[in-house]
Parts: C-alpha cells; sequence; structure tokens
C-alpha cells in the first residue's frame, strides 16, 4: 500500500491526537502551526484558491466516494479512519466524511494601501466570520484583527466564514498604533455621528473599523479614526448588529466604488 494512504484504527494514533488538539481548542493553531477544516465545502474553497494542504482525512465510507477521493489527492498524506474515530476529531454535529490540516502563516506584515477591515476586539466567532464574507464579498483583500479579538482561524469562524479565509489577507495580535501604517483613512461607525453613510463620499481605499459587540470602537482607534458615519434606523433600533453594521459599510464602499 502506497505511503501516502494510512489506514488508522486507534484513537491514540498521535496524528488523530493533534487534530483533536485543532478542532477543539481555537487558539491552538497558533502553537501548532496548522488548521482543522471540516467538511468538502472548506476543502474545495481552500484547494481553488491554492491553498497548501498537509493532511487529508477520510471516513471510511468517505473513501468509496470518488468526488471526495478526488479532493484528498490534493495532500500529501492521507489517513482513513473508522467513522467514530473521525467523529471524535469532528466539530460538527453532524460529522462530515472529509477533512483536511493547512498550515497557517506566522505573523504577517500588514500591506499599506489596501482596502481593509479593522476587528476591534470582535468577541462572536459567528459574528468574526460573516465579517469576514462580507469583505470578501465586496472586494476587501485584507483583515486585521487587534488583540482581544476571537482568533480568525478557529473552528467557528472557519464554518462562519464559508471559505471566506482564503481569499483575504488575514492579521491578529495587532494594536492600534500598528495601524497607522496602513497608510489609509480609517472609518467607524458612531450614533452620533453628523452625516450618514450614504450622504458621504467614501475614500478610496479606506478601512472600515468594527468593534466590539457591547463596547464599540475603543477610545485608542477612534481617536485614529478620520470620518466617522451614521447608519440611518428609521425603525428606531438602538444599534445594529456588528455584523450587519459590517455588511451596510462594506457594499456602500463597494457601490460606490463600481458607481
Amino acid at each position: 500500500m502506497s505511503e501516502k494512504i494510512l489506514h488508522i484504527s486507534s484513537r491514540d494514533n498521535p496524528a488523530l491526537q493533534r487534530l483533536r488538539k485543532l478542532s477543539q481548542d481555537g487558539s491552538a493553531y497558533r502553537k501548532l502551526g496548522g488548521v482543522w477544516l471540516e467538511g468538502d465545502h472548506l476543502a474545495r474553497a481552500c484547494l481553488q484558491r491554492g491553498h497548501a494542504v498537509t493532511l487529508a482525512v477520510l471516513t471510511e465510507e468517505g473513501a468509496q466516494n470518488p468526488a471526495l477521493r478526488a479532493l484528498a489527492d490534493a495532500a500529501p498524506r492521507q489517513l482513513i479512519v473508522p467513522a467514530v474515530l473521525f467523529k471524535g476529531i469532528s466539530g460538527l454535529e453532524s460529522p462530515a466524511q472529509i477533512g483536511f490540516e493547512i498550515p497557517v502563516e506566522a505573523r504577517q506584515d500588514l500591506s499599506p494601501g489596501l482596502d481593509t477591515v479593522v476587528l476591534d476586539r470582535l468577541q462572536d466567532a459567528g459574528n468574526v466570520g460573516t465579517i469576514l464574507r462580507n469583505a470578501a464579498a465586496f472586494g476587501f483583500k485584507q483583515v486585521l484583527a487587534l488583540k482581544g479579538t476571537a482568533a480568525l482561524w478557529s473552528p467557528k469562524v472557519l464554518r462562519a466564514g464559508m471559505g471566506a479565509h482564503f481569499g483575504l489577507r488575514l492579521i491578529e495580535g495587532l494594536s492600534p498604533a500598528d495601524l497607522d501604517a496602513l497608510q489609509v483613512p480609517l472609518i467607524a461607525t458612531s450614533s452620533y455621528a453628523e452625516s450618514q453613510i450614504h450622504q458621504l463620499a467614501l475614500p478610496k481605499p479606506c478601512a472600515w473599523v468594527m468593534g466590539h459587540e457591547g463596547q464599540g470602537v475603543q477610545a485608542e482607534l477612534m481617536q485614529r479614526c478620520a470620518l466617522t458615519v451614521g447608519i440611518p434606523q428609521p425603525g428606531g433600533e438602538e444599534s445594529l448588529n456588528v455584523g450587519s453594521a459590517a455588511a451596510i459599510c462594506l457594499y456602500e464602499s463597494a457601490r460606490q466604488r463600481l458607481a
């Protein structure tokens, strides 16, 4: 049998122990240098963007599926495991039949001059993943996470991002002062802003700042913003979910660029 394909029957196998850490600890990738992707959608998105793959894991049933085998063949190593062992590394209620381990880069330098989204201490993985999808959809190429933001490559954020990670430049662990290197205007939303978002010609490129779900944008970062804008809410709600606010802001930037 090819050394590329190994059948594993023990849950104590070192490779499976490693994958359990990656799937169960949202920040383990920072120490281990790898990320666990589960399911054919994320696997396909990863390959379509040309991202490297370290390892593919298939259930015994999945190994009989030609489409899943074709995805797994992109990896230099494949593990085939019983469904019960795959369930032990799965983060889903209904486990998939394929997963990848991919390498994740250490912190990079941010790129100046790019349309960017800045995440200021966002806590909810669903919100973070949603904003990554919005950024990718509306042409923002870079997402920067300040210290205190949910781990960008955690399994929950990956699932919420639905493949958006692979089309973005992602950097985390930053401070407000690091953003000075962006060399583009920072924009934040505020209920106290004098102008509404649709009334302004937005700078191009720019960096939209999305703040903590409860506390908003921290004062040190707000002081760095060249512009604050309001989002009309004629229904009278006090505030919007940060994922919804991000969608509106990034759409308006994209709309003005296209116009």
